[in-house]
């Protein structure tokens, strides 16, 4: 690990950790790609689940009167049977194939954000197993759970102070289960865990200054902000991705 690595990938940490504080999603929708694209893929998932759970320490105890209990409960069920395929996958795909899907997952999320909430909290909570499925195998192959539980939390038309801090909650929660088995496959090594405690303070810093944009921005405004960052993050890394396995670099 070089100073100047280092230091980049802090930028790209406290970017992303803005736009977790902005809105309660999008860490990872954002670092990995960005992570991704001066490290290797595999160690930029297992630097934000390690972010992830550290910072999740400290959500609990600040954002435990604002979250969803159940809802969080039931997908976080899901995750534990999602997860451990998700980690296989990581291990089978190779590096540029890997941008490439980091890429393609954040586009498959903004469908799901641009369709307008649908109050109906009770029918989204008979949906919170496969959804939180789906989110520990995201989870588990990109540290990123998001797309499915976001998806889920729209359509139960959660109000946007409660949605972003399940979501805050929910990403600790899948990122404590990822871990073990990261460590058990050799993910966590040496660099990883170096990368993510010097950027520890970088995040928390982010997290912070997006949740004060959050509290002084419309939710229409917000959203829009979210969701432009995260396609300009997925076209970077599927491009790269795709130039690669094309031969182009």
């Amino acid at each position: 690990m070089t100073v100047p690595l280092a230091l980049i990938a802090c930028a790209l940490v406290g970017l992303a950790a803005i736009l977790r504080g902005l809105t309660g999603f999008g860490f990872a929708l954002a670092a990995v790609p960005m992570l991704s694209l001066v490290l290797p893929p595999e160690e930029a998932v297992v630097i934000c689940v390690l972010l992830q759970a550290l910072i999740g320490l400290r959500d609990i105890v600040t954002l435990r009167r604002q979250i969803d209990r159940r809802q969080i409960l039931w997908l976080s069920l899901g995750a534990l049977a999602g997860t451990p395929l998700g980690i296989l996958t990581l291990r089978w795909l190779d590096a540029d194939v890997m941008r490439l899907v980091l890429g393609l997952i954040v586009f498959a999320a903004v469908p799901a954000l641009l369709r307008p909430p649908r109050p109906s909290p009770d029918a989204a909570l008979g949906l919170a197993l496969p959804v939180g499925a789906a989110s520990g195998f995201f989870g588990g192959l990109a540290a990123m759970p998001g797309p499915p539980a976001i998806a889920y939390f729209i359509r139960a038309a959660t109000p946007p102070a409660r949605m972003r801090a399940s979501l805050m909650i929910f990403f600790f929660v899948t990122s404590a289960i990822a871990l073990p088995g990261f460590a058990l496959s050799g993910l966590v090594t040496r660099s990883a865990v170096l990368h993510a405690l010097l950027a520890l303070p970088v995040m928390l810093a982010g997290t912070w200054l997006g949740g004060e944009i959050f509290r002084r921005t419309a939710e229409t405004h917000y959203k829009g902000i979210a969701l432009a960052i995260l396609l300009a993050t997925a076209l970077l890394s599927a491009v790269r991705g795709l130039a690669a396995l094309a031969g182009w670099s």
